[in-house]
């Protein structure tokens, strides 16, 4: 009987141990109805890193996803931000973030190279920036991701692109492959659902968030105006095809504690009022489950 009662402890232990993840949660003053929600920075594209971080606490966010080679700000637009910045770079970045009062939580879409030294160096900034994650679709470095994401106790998203009449190689748009790349893999590596991007390719999103459970590192959630198009384009949530309300009832079930990015890709030049609204529907639908 002791020995039954021991062998099951130690199972026991060791599924505990195959499905926490330990990555340093993003703290509550940086949620919004529960989510650590804000703008993937290539919504502001077309301008610079400071002003990313200032438009996205102007339309009420509270935390941000960086990509590699936005500009760093006005004063210096030949100034490129990514993981080879500075360490004056990335200190003048940092204070802008304090400045607005906005948590940098994420960085990509970035490749990750197999080389290990240079795999690296993504992950030193992303510690360096207390980031709680790393968006990639670096499929062929998988095993160097594993055991940075080891090292460093930084989560990975792979990230979905629409699926590609052109290239049937592309397999990044369906969540079952996705599962199939990281169902074996250290818990901290997951999806980086684009829910826009799963609508394009004629995907139902909650149907994806289902089949990827417990996997879900972070989001680039997006409402669209139409579904199964490549050339649908971003809406303010609640007002297109996607269904916001139960993506996010998903994403709740499931203990989801990563972060969301609003990746606005429309009226590209004065998008805050639009991602403005996002973020007073997220907040509208947590007052409404009360």
């Amino acid at each position: 009987m002791k020995s039954l009662a021991l062998e099951l402890g130690t199972a026991l232990a060791a599924i505990l141990t195959a499905t926490t993840v330990s990555s340093e949660k993003i703290p509550d003053e940086f949620m919004t109805s529960g989510f650590a929600l804000g703008c993937q920075a290539y919504t502001f594209n077309r301008f610079s890193v400071f002003e990313a971080i200032e438009k996205t606490a102007q339309a009420g966010g509270k935390v941000i996803e960086f990509y590699p080679g936005q500009k760093l700000s006005p004063g210096q637009p030949d100034v490129k931000w990514d993981h080879n910045a500075s360490d004056e770079v990335i200190e003048k970045v940092k204070a802008q973030l304090a400045r607005h009062h906005i948590k940098a939580a994420n960085y990509g879409v970035v490749g990750i190279p197999r080389d290990e030294a240079e795999a690296r160096k993504i992950f030193e900034f992303a510690k360096r920036l207390g980031l709680y994650g790393v968006t990639t679709e670096s499929v062929e470095a998988i095993d160097t991701i594993e055991k940075l994401v080891k090292e460093y106790d930084i989560c990975v998203g792979f990230h979905d692109h629409p699926k590609r009449a052109t290239d049937p190689n592309y397999r990044m748009w369906d969540p079952n492959y996705i599962l199939s790349l990281v169902r074996d893999r250290d818990r901290r590596i997951g999806s980086c659902a684009d829910t826009g991007h799963w609508v394009r390719s004629g995907l139902k999103p909650v149907a994806c968030l289902r089949i990827l459970k417990g996997r879900i590192v972070s989001s680039h959630l997006k409402d669209l105006n139409e579904f199964g198009k490549l050339e649908a384009h971003d809406l303010p949530y609640g007002t297109g095809v996607s269904d916001v309300p139960a993506i996010l009832d998903e994403l709740k079930r499931q203990g989801f504690e990563g972060n969301i990015s609003i990746e606005y890709e429309h009226n590209w030049d004065s998008s805050v009022p639009d991602v403005a609204q996002c973020i007073g529907f997220v907040r509208g639908y947590e007052a409404a489950k009360r």
